[in-house]
């Protein structure tokens, strides 16, 4: 098969040769050519976008998709096989261990994470693809060096893939001289090794999708979906994905991005810490905006409130998945008191969310999974809570960006936990291994 402008500059061991394969790399190219050049204006868009910020523009709802917002009539695609129950989904990365735990973690679905996760080393995606092929065949298993064998257990999660955002390319192979967007080649390795035996084994090519800032990157998604579709003979609204509203401009537009994925829409998610990092961002130019230490900045904060409750009640009004968003804390296994502070935070956050109208919510670690799914099933015994409407809702642009109510202090000390955690998480350490707070 020819591989016309197709160059692999990464080196491949042996067991992930047959990933690249010659009809993989040609797929992932279609979708490059087709592609790439509006991914590149979008991202042209955002740097514009973020220069009339910094002159005063003042981010609010879209007058021109107003009709869109207003009209109550359309809805979303129904759920899809395997995701109408998500009261625990578990996220981690693509390591192969870590994947069988996952999936094996009594949670209803796993987000398979190349994004945030994963360190996007070259062999390290490489291998991510490898573990999901072969966790999709069911025939995943690893042995670790101290001889403990992990395998499938007969009853496993359903499993999503978040690929990386639009912002990133994966330089390690070039189509026509320039690297692929590292979101369409996270997705068309996935698809295409996996979409036709998702569906046989009766679930489906299911993503997550980060990072996005504006409904035309939902569109350039749902036009990427659709090719490759069409290109591999599987029918159009088999793929199901869930976006993760993690920056400010992107909550102006709920709407908008369920609206052009709503053949393909699974919901939205509170993707609530890079949220945060993005109101951050895009209003780091104006002294009114300063937040106070991240301990202080909760999801009970005003600004942070009004965003679950529009997303809720955006995602129930189209019928779709209003998913919560991770606790950030972790089982301390060896300090009993400050494990039982942890897990009781963990707790009380769940029980926002769930009284709140979150259909269900994430956790990153399997010991949290009974604690997070007590919690839903006592207040939600059904699947979802998609007639919870939030018709008292109603939040203003102004809201989403208002500082008015917040409380806490810029100090010294949450400073320095500011950039031990930037640290370790540029370096992927563990926080307890590294920070003096977590």
């Amino acid at each position: 098969m020819s591989l016309v402008g197709i160059k692999v500059v990464g080196s491949v061991t042996p067991q992930n040769a047959d990933i690249l394969s010659p009809a993989a790399l040609n797929f992932l190219a279609t979708l490059h050519r087709a592609f790439n050049a509006r991914r590149k204006s979008l991202l042209e868009e955002r740097v514009k976008r973020q220069k009339r910020i910094e002159g005063g523009e003042v981010p609010n709802f879209l007058a021109s998709t107003a009709a869109i917002r207003n009209d109550p009539t359309w809805k979303a695609a129904f759920p899809g096989p395997g995701l109408a129950d998500r009261r625990v989904e578990i996220t981690g990365p693509v390591d192969r261990k870590m994947v069988i735990n996952a999936l094996n973690s009594g949670a209803s679905t796993f987000m398979a994470d190349f994004e945030d996760s994963n360190s996007p080393t070259w062999d390290n995606c490489l291998s991510g693809q490898t573990n999901m092929r072969d966790a999709v065949k069911r025939t995943i298993q690893f042995t670790a060096p101290n001889g403990k064998y992990y395998k499938l257990n007969d009853k496993i999660a359903t499993l999503l893939v978040r690929p990386r955002g639009w912002h990133m390319e994966e330089k390690h192979l070039l189509i026509d001289g320039q690297p692929i967007s590292a979101s369409l080649f996270d997705f068309g390795l996935y698809f295409f090794h996996n979409a036709k035996e998702t569906v046989k084994r009766g679930f489906g090519p299911y993503f997550y999708l980060p990072k996005m800032e504006s409904h035309l990157e939902a569109r350039l998604w749902n036009d990427a979906f659709n090719l490759s579709q069409d290109i591999l003979g599987v029918p159009r609204g088999t793929i199901r994905a869930t976006v993760l509203i993690e920056t400010i401009l992107a909550a102006f537009e709920m709407d908008e991005i369920i609206f052009e994925l709503r053949d393909h829409s699974a919901g939205l998610n509170c993707g609530r810490w890079d949220y945060i990092f993005s109101f951050i961002k895009k209003f780091k130019h104006d002294p009114k905006f300063i937040l106070p230490d991240r301990g202080d900045v909760g999801m009970t904060t005003p600004f942070m409130d009004a965003y679950v409750r529009l997303l809720i009640q955006t995602c129930h009004k189209r019928g779709v998945h209003a998913m919560g968003g991770m606790a950030a804390q972790i089982p301390i296994k060896d300090n009993a008191a400050a494990n039982q502070v942890a897990m009781d935070k963990v707790r009380a956050d769940k029980l926002r969310e769930v009284q709140a109208g979150h259909d269900g919510t994430w956790v990153a670690h399997p010991d949290l999974v009974v604690l997070a799914k007590t919690v839903f099933d006592k207040h939600m015994p059904q699947p979802n809570q998609l007639f919870v409407r939030r018709e008292d809702v109603f939040v203003t642009g102004a809201d989403l960006i208002s500082t008015k109510g917040i409380t806490g202090k810029v100090t010294e000390g949450g400073s320095s936990e500011h950039q031990c955690v930037a640290a370790v998480y540029g370096s992927l350490a563990s926080w307890h291994g590294v920070c003096a707070n977590p």
